[in-house]
């Protein structure tokens, strides 16, 4: 699937929304990429999935492991496009745990998928938490790389189906806060 193929998809499910947005990252920007809108939608998820899948196919794969909310469809898709189990974390005051009897055992390799990453912060807190279970990080994927800095992901494989080039800001040099125009915080985090 094309970088192109993947936009018009994005611009097809109104997903690319103008405005003044808080991330999850905490990062403020004028444009904001509502995932859940794609993914609400099977036949594109499912499409989505399988070719993040495919990016990761010669990586030998035993789990496939995303966020809550944002995370758990795709995990999901992913796993099945690789056959592969799919779970997904939870925060528990602030924390990513597994719940729910989810678990890794040592040794596992484990992918980690996201459906937009910014500054990667939920992603790494993920790695983090699987390399604490006795996982190995077998890569990252997204399917939407917005970040504009070289971002730690990249040391870990960090595969994505189209990045985009939007500008984000901490909250004290917004301009859209200096200019007064109210913030939605449309995501989760």
């Amino acid at each position: 699937m094309t970088e192109e193929e993947v936009l018009l998809i994005l611009e097809k499910t109104g997903a690319l929304l103008k405005g003044h947005f808080r991330l999850s990252s905490g990062l403020h920007g004028s444009e904001y990429v509502q995932m859940a809108l794609v993914l609400s939608y099977p036949a594109y998820a499912s499409r989505l999935g399988e070719a993040l899948a495919q990016r990761f196919a010669s990586k030998k794969i035993d789990i496939v492991i995303g966020p809550a909310l944002g995370g758990i469809i795709l995990s999901y898709e992913v796993g099945r496009a690789l056959g592969k189990r799919a779970i997904f974390a939870e925060k528990e005051n602030g924390i990513f745990k597994l719940r729910r009897g989810f678990y890794v055992q040592k040794g596992e390799n484990v992918l980690v998928v996201e459906d937009v990453t910014t500054t990667g912060g939920s992603a790494l807190e993920i790695v983090t938490l699987i390399k604490e279970l006795g996982g190995v990080i077998a890569g990252v994927g997204s399917l939407v790389d917005r970040s504009t800095e070289g971002s730690q992901l990249l040391a870990l494989n960090h595969q994505a189906l189209i990045h985009l080039s939007l500008e984000s800001y901490r909250q004290e040099e917004c301009p859209l806060c200096k200019e007064g125009i109210p913030v939605e915080k449309p995501g989760s985090g």
